[in-house]
């Protein structure tokens, strides 16, 4: 098979155009055609004229005729064309040119080896478009690279590898220097734009000189890279920058070696500052460097054993506002924190813009937290490209000791003359176990953000989002904004207010904010909305979680205040609830705060009431089933109008009412002639056994107690010795003696809240012991009664009997009020 390899090869025709090189004596040039990198296309040989040869070497004074025995050459073969310049013989300075001029159809490698007395150095130069230097193992986008090195102790060593288009306009080395241009084959180039000047000695591996004509982010990286640095050397970049114009550098990666003798540091000298700056590869590297300057890597003598020193860093030329400093004071802010960053703008390039809060101490993104006073400066002109974001959290874990009562939500005065928009600022409050949160605002009231009538947050200035959270959970409640008709707001578990600002706002606005936070008594709905309007103007509500819709089991408020001398029309956003529930049933309650007016109450399979003329406060409640999970979500919208009370419907109200209140007397009064009546009847206390009057003790501390010692047992009760002194007091009339009864006062306003026994919710407790915290088996109108100071409702109490405490009496026999069975 070889040998008819052989003889195929041999009688192959040439398939491409004869092509020529011919070099004269003096040239000083090699050409070499040999094999490229890819192994895998049928072979292809050189024909001079027998098309046998796969490698091709044309040196000085020779002429070689030559083709190609397949049509593709350029994927077989690459050419190199090694030409030796040497500066001692006085023929530099000079410009480089591409010789010789007709080497087409391969890749091409030009490649010059300079030469020069080891004392002196070589500077080579590039004309514009000028240099950008890549990593060794990345390709320029039109394929058209620079590879520049230099030799130390006869060892050489990679300066870097480059592309068109940059900010590097020259090169210094010591001694002798190469520099290979390598150009695709489909790529013709006539100037090479490489200039070569020999000068004195640089006492450096290289110098680097990069010069910016505009903001530009560069990447640069040590000789050699990623291989270490030559030992105890010394490399040099200088940086010209434009006027106004600031520098920060940033090392994105280095590997710092063992020494063995010296230190490998690094050296700033900007040209105002008569000393340099010696900083460690691990310190922070300055910022905001004005104008020009130099820096130089220095290695030590390494431990050849162990790794080598690399440095790959980034420097950041932008436009400055000079030494403008920004105060930021944070000091009696604890529990916040402030991070200035990018904004977003989508795929859009915007320039990096570093921001400082010291000389050295400078970021990208600069996170900073409360209790301190800053000094902000940036490296950049423009600082809309730039957004500042906060987040504090108020915790509380004990109402004894940190409760909280309407303390206001504050914005640091810093941000609002900051040059930086204020993008969001949240606030997280913790509220302890059964204590609920309260929002109000005294003088702006809220605006829900609903579709009919959207917040405009540029006019306003700012929006808020409020959320409701637990440890597993959250809860949307919506979007609000100033100029609205929402007072208060109580939510049951934690909170989440976040401010957010338009991109085109005023941040003189911000101070119109105005909210305070109170912690309450539990609730058992998940929020309550008090709406208290300040003019006429429809209010339009709607459902929390709106886009998610109402979750399982979710009760939600509406305490909904009437302007004075107007009524309300309340409407419903569609005629039924829309929804199928596999467990209970979703509801809607609506019930005047105060009077006896009939309660309205509709299921999610009923219709909806088309509109309701109220003529007082009243309460609208959404209570939530399980919904099957095919369902819709429960969504509802609220519309509340208003009109004047007309003279006759006043007249009307004031007589229905003035009959309710003579009833109402008429009532009143028959129940004192009773009651009085039975007084006289009875002087005796009557225990009432259908109310609880004993608060819950602890458990005994003696095991015997009344129900064994049988002490509490009376045969016979004496009324002059019970009731004798009252006797005594009243010159013998009859004593005025009452009959304990329950509480039947007011009882508070409460929403019409539905007996809530559903499977509860995560609340902020955790489950720990198997059980569920926080059922609801109670009434929930009493449990709403928050404000009562005679009832507190608690579900910690324990309603059965102390052990050994039995604190009941027996019933007494009065033979004038009869025989009191025993239930």
């Amino acid at each position: 098979m070889l040998l008819l390899g052989c003889i195929l090869a041999l009688s192959l025709s040439p398939l491409t155009e004869s092509a020529t090189i011919s070099l004269q004596s003096t040239d000083n040039i090699t050409i070499h055609i040999k094999p490229g990198l890819n192994k895998v296309l049928p072979p292809c040989y050189i024909c001079t004229p027998q098309c046998k040869e796969s490698r091709l070497e044309v040196s000085r004074g020779k002429k070689v005729d030559y083709t190609f025995s397949c049509p593709n050459p350029e994927m077989h073969f690459i050419m190199e064309i090694n030409r030796t310049i040497d500066c001692s013989s006085g023929i530099c300075p000079m410009n480089i040119s591409l010789q010789p001029t007709n080497l087409n159809g391969l890749n091409r490698t030009f490649i010059w080896d300079i030469l020069t007395s080891k004392n002196d150095g070589l500077v080579l130069g590039f004309s514009t478009p000028w240099l950008r230097q890549i990593h060794p193992s990345s390709l320029c986008s039109d394929l058209v690279s620079f590879k520049i090195g230099t030799y130390v102790r006869e060892s050489s060593y990679g300066i870097g590898t480059f592309c068109r288009n940059g900010t590097i306009t020259r090169i210094k080395v010591q001694g002798r220097g190469v520099v290979a241009l390598t150009i695709p084959w489909n790529v013709n180039i006539n100037n090479p734009g490489i200039s070569i000047t020999n000068r004195s000695t640089i006492r450096s591996l290289s110098i680097v000189e990069s010069t910016f004509r505009q903001e530009s982010f560069i990447n640069l990286l040590s000789a050699n890279y990623p291989d270490p640095f030559p030992n105890s050397e010394q490399m040099i970049w200088k940086f010209n920058l434009p006027d106004k114009h600031a520098a920060t550098v940033q090392f994105l990666n280095f590997t710092s070696p063992t020494c063995v003798k010296n230190e490998n540091n690094v050296i700033y000298h900007p040209n105002y500052q008569p000393k340099p700056t010696l900083l460690k590869l691990a310190d922070k590297q300055p910022a905001n460097i004005l104008g020009n300057f130099n820096f130089t890597l220095q290695n030590c003598d390494v431990n050849k054993q162990m790794i080598g020193l690399s440095l790959n860093f980034s420097v950041t030329v932008q436009k400055t506002q000079g030494n403008i400093i920004y105060p930021l004071d944070l000091t009696n802010e604890k529990g916040l924190v402030v991070r200035i960053s990018k904004r977003f703008f989508g795929r859009t390039f915007t320039p990096v813009c570093v921001i400082c809060k010291a000389a050295t101490d400078c970021e990208p993104e600069l996170v900073i937290e409360g209790g301190k006073y800053y000094r902000i400066s940036f490296l950049c002109e423009n600082l809309n490209s730039l957004v500042v974001t906060a987040e504090k959290q108020i915790e509380c874990w004990d109402v004894s000791t940190c409760n909280i009562s309407n303390m206001p939500l504050t914005i640091p005065q810093s941000f609002s003359d900051f040059p930086v928009r204020l993008q969001s600022y949240t606030w997280k409050l913790i509220a302890p176990e059964h204590i609920s949160t309260e929002i109000v605002s005294k003088s702006m009231f809220l605006q829900q953000n609903v579709s009919d009538k959207p917040c405009n947050a540029t006019a306003l200035g700012f929006t808020y989002d409020i959320f409701s959270s637990t440890n597993t959970d959250e809860f949307t409640l919506g979007t609000f904004c100033p100029n609205g008709s929402i007072e208060k707001i109580q939510m049951r578990d934690n909170v989440t207010i976040i401010l957010n600002t338009p991109s085109n706002g005023n941040s003189k606005k911000l101070l119109t904010h105005d909210l305070n936070v109170s912690f309450v008594s539990f609730i058992e709905e998940e929020c309550i909305f008090t709406v208290s309007p300040k003019t006429s103007d429809a209010i339009y509500l709607q459902t929390p979680h709106w886009e998610f819709g109402l979750p399982d089991y979710v009760s939600v408020s509406w305490k909904i205040n009437l302007p004075t001398k107007r009524s309300g029309r309340l409407k419903f956003g569609k005629d039924k609830m829309d929804i199928s529930c596999e467990m209970s049933h979703a509801n809607i309650y609506i019930k005047p705060q105060k009077g006896s007016g009939p309660d309205i109450v509709r299921r999610e399979d009923e219709q909806l009431p088309g509109s309701l003329d109220m003529y007082s406060g009243f309460w609208v409640n959404i209570t939530n089933c399980k919904t099957l999970k095919a369902s819709k979500k429960l969504k509802l919208q609220l519309y509340i109008t208003f009109d004047e009370i007309s003279q006759v419907l006043k007249i009307i109200l004031i007589a229905v009412s003035s009959a309710v209140g003579v009833v109402l007397a008429v009532i009143v009064t028959i129940c004192c002639l009773k009651k009085k009546k039975k007084q006289i009847k009875s002087p005796v206390g009557i225990y009432n056994s259908r109310v609880n009057t004993e608060a819950p003790r602890r458990q005994a501390i003696f095991k015997k107690g009344r129900k064994t010692n049988e002490s509490h047992i009376y045969a016979v009760i004496d009324d002059n010795m019970v009731y004798g002194h009252l006797l005594q007091e009243t010159n013998g009339t009859d004593p005025e003696v009452d009959v304990y009864r329950p509480f039947e006062g007011p009882m508070g306003d409460a929403p019409p809240v539905p007996p809530l026994n559903f499977p509860n919710r995560s609340t902020k407790q955790d489950v720990t012991d198997g059980s569920v915290n926080g059922d609801i088996n109670d009434d929930p109108l009493a449990l709403s009664m928050k404000d009562n100071e005679i009832y507190i409702f608690s579900k910690s109490i324990s309603r059965q009997p102390v052990e050994n405490e039995d604190t009941s009496l027996s019933y007494m026999d009065d033979s004038r009020s009869g025989t009191i069975p025993s239930l």
